[in-house]
């Protein structure tokens, strides 16, 4: 299963087609006070709503449905395992869409993962192993070993990363005279597939990604132009994006992106907080980094002229028993 496969228009085209049918075209939402906080028009693209509760079902599908069809055979599909490793949203949308294709999903996911996402991933009937992170690899080598398992990576795949790209394509239907539009940023594949369908379709849109400042690899790797790695694994409420870029989508960002921003950890509770009392919408706290980047100080310095600005939010699988703490500022 082609995973040195480019990823281009064509490929996010052909992974639309592929989706059709098969996940929700997510719908745009605005809010009027958000709206004056951030000095501009905001159009939301509510991910929160997608099948699993995040974008990552865009890709896995996509990238399941591309290698059960390159085994057409109905024996040999019965026997194919998937493995992938997640904090939690990939590890859901995995889980879903190999139990739609008949798949066997194996998924290793952090011991201290969202209970939600934990449960999420065990009704689809995946098998699920929880181990520390740093422990992440042996444990797919010993599932691949096991079962004959393929691996397929949470955003470095680029059957993932064309699926997710699909967003682009649908932002771009969705709203008009688009000036900006901008994402949380953590292994990197929603930016690298949704920039690609942007900068290829209409060039003058602006891409933005935005991180947390504890987990601010993918600014520091802009900055200077070379991938910057993570000599730990840094910890933030926005857990989901922490994982820091890989080398296939930071090829796509590097060339594609014009801005990451770095929001603090009480900013993203302040976005998470007015998302839900302003918008009555459940979006987890990595899924509202973009809208605390929208509010910041330094978006408004650096992105001037943007009077339309799409905000991904990409995701809503909340742990509500840890809602008082995570909301505490």
């Amino acid at each position: 299963m082609g995973t040195n496969r480019e990823v281009n228009l064509e490929t996010i085209k052909e992974a639309a087609c592929t989706l059709s049918g098969h996940v929700i075209e997510t719908p745009i939402q605005t809010c009027e006070t958000l709206d004056l906080l951030a000095g501009r028009r905001l159009f939301f693209k509510c991910e929160n709503f997608q099948r699993s509760g995040s974008f990552k079902f865009r890709g896995a599908f996509n990238a399941v449905s591309r290698l059960v069809s390159s085994n057409p055979n109905e024996p040999i599909k019965r026997q194919l395992h998937v493995v992938g490793c997640s904090s939690g949203n990939y590890a859901c949308g995995l889980a879903l869409a190999a139990k739609h294709h008949g798949v066997t999903a194996h998924v290793i996911m952090p011991n201290n993962c969202p209970e939600c996402k934990k449960q999420t991933v065990l009704s689809y009937g995946a098998n699920l192993l929880q181990r520390e992170q740093k422990d992440f690899i042996p444990a797919r080598k010993q599932v691949e070993d096991l079962t004959g398992a393929v691996f397929i990576s949470s955003s470095q795949h680029p059957d993932v990363i064309s699926g997710q790209g699909t967003m682009g394509l649908e932002l771009l239907q969705q709203v008009p005279d688009l000036d900006a539009v901008i994402m949380p940023v953590g292994g990197g594949g929603m930016l690298a597939g949704v920039s690609m369908v942007i900068k290829s379709i209409c060039p003058e849109v602006r891409v933005y990604g935005a991180e947390p400042e504890v987990a601010n690899q993918a600014a520091l790797s802009l900055q200077t132009g070379e991938r910057r790695a993570f000599s730990h694994f840094p910890r933030s409420i926005a857990d989901g994006l922490v994982c820091g870029i890989g080398e296939v989508t930071w090829a796509y960002i590097r060339d594609n992106v014009d801005d990451i921003f770095t929001v603090s950890e009480d900013e993203i509770k302040n976005a998470m907080r007015l998302v839900w009392e302003r918008m009555k919408l459940v979006v987890e706290p990595s899924g509202v980094v973009g809208v605390a980047a929208v509010l910041c100080d330094s978006f408004k310095a650096r992105a001037g002229g943007c009077k339309n600005v799409a905000v991904i939010l990409s995701g809503g699988n909340v742990d509500l028993q840890k809602l008082p703490e995570i909301l505490k500022m």
